[in-house]
Parts: C-alpha cells; sequence; structure tokens
C-alpha cells in the first residue's frame, strides 16, 4: 500500500502513526553540571554532614520499562568532605576508605521497579573497599529536557570495613550511614 503524503496534515499523521507504533527504548543519559552526591552519619551523638565532590553517573532509563534500567556510579573517594580537616584526613587512612589501596568506589545495578508512591529502587551492588555488598537505592525521576534523579540509600560501614578498630564501636560512630544524592543529566 502507498501513501501519497500530499499535504502538510497528511504527513504529520503518517509522523504520528510511525512514532505511536515505534518501540520505546530507554534514554542514556551522564552526569549533568549539577550534581550532589552526600553522606550523613553521627560522632559521639552529633551529626555530621560529608560530600563527594567528584563523581560520575552513567544511567539507561525508561519509566516505561523500569525493569531495563541500569545505573553506574563511579566515586572518587579522595573528593570526600565533611568541612573538618581532622575527620577529612582520617577518612583517607586504612581504618576507613582507606584511598592509598582503593581510590574510587562503585555502584552498579541493572532493573529497576516502580514503587507505590510513584518512585522506583534498585538493588544494586556497591564495590568499596574491595568489599562487594548489596545497597538498595530509591529515587525520584524527574523527567523532561534536564531530567533530574533524586535518591537515597543507607550504607552499613561496617560490611565494606569502613572503621575498623576502635572505629568500629557502632556506640561511638553508627553503623548505618545515609546517602543521598541528585544528579542533573544529559542525554548521551
Amino acid at each position: 500500500m502507498t501513501i501519497k503524503l500530499t499535504t502538510p496534515a497528511a504527513v504529520a499523521t503518517a509522523l504520528a502513526s510511525l512514532l505511536a507504533t515505534a518501540p520505546v527504548l530507554a534514554a542514556n543519559y551522564g552526569q549533568g553540571a549539577r550534581f550532589d552526591l552526600a553522606f550523613a552519619s553521627r560522632y559521639d551523638g552529633e551529626l555530621f554532614t560529608g560530600r563527594f565532590s567528584s563523581f560520575d553517573t552513567r544511567l539507561s532509563f525508561d519509566p516505561a520499562k523500569p525493569e531495563a534500567g541500569k545505573l553506574d556510579v563511579t566515586i572518587a573517594l579522595t573528593s570526600a568532605a565533611t568541612g573538618n580537616e581532622d575527620r577529612d584526613s582520617t577518612l583517607q587512612t586504612s581504618d576507613f576508605f582507606d584511598v592509598a589501596k582503593h581510590a574510587q568506589a562503585r555502584y552498579s545495578a541493572s532493573g529497576f521497579r516502580k514503587l507505590a508512591d510513584g518512585r522506583y529502587a534498585t538493588d544494586g551492588t556497591l564495590e568499596l573497599r574491595g568489599v562487594r555488598k548489596p545497597v538498595t537505592l530509591t529515587f525520584a525521576w524527574s523527567g523532561g529536557a534536564q531530567p533530574v534523579l533524586e535518591g537515597k540509600a543507607v550504607v552499613k560501614r561496617l560490611d565494606f570495613g569502613v572503621g575498623t578498630g576502635d572505629w568500629a564501636d557502632t556506640a561511638t560512630i553508627p553503623n548505618e550511614v545515609n546517602i543521598s544524592t541528585r544528579v542533573l543529566l544529559k542525554p548521551l
């Protein structure tokens, strides 16, 4: 069957028909210009927060098919900063991140699920200090020309050997560390 595209309306109708039947493919994204990766914990009961200023995010995501999603985040552990020089230098030591041996951490996940509240979750793997363990990330997705992924996770630091020796005391530093991220994404 031949379709004659003799008018602008016929062209628009034909294009709309083609787009409606085309399969929706996951879009691939990279980290844009605005991003934040933060952590929060307590030391002797006092809350402290910190940030990683250097990390790279790659995402393949289609909200219509979240199960096909993929996420890969590489984090430069040397970029951890809490605003306290003593704490920041201690984080770099073998008692914590051991950046001399493990300069990066990596979070990778594939297969997302949509939650009842409209957010998403994925059970990914965090590799930190050479240890690989599952960590669940929940996130909100704002699509559009400049999509934003905004997520939260809880990491059990002792599972990765972060805070050894006297620092392993959970009365001094809790085992659970709260992680939050907000990443403006750009299409690749």
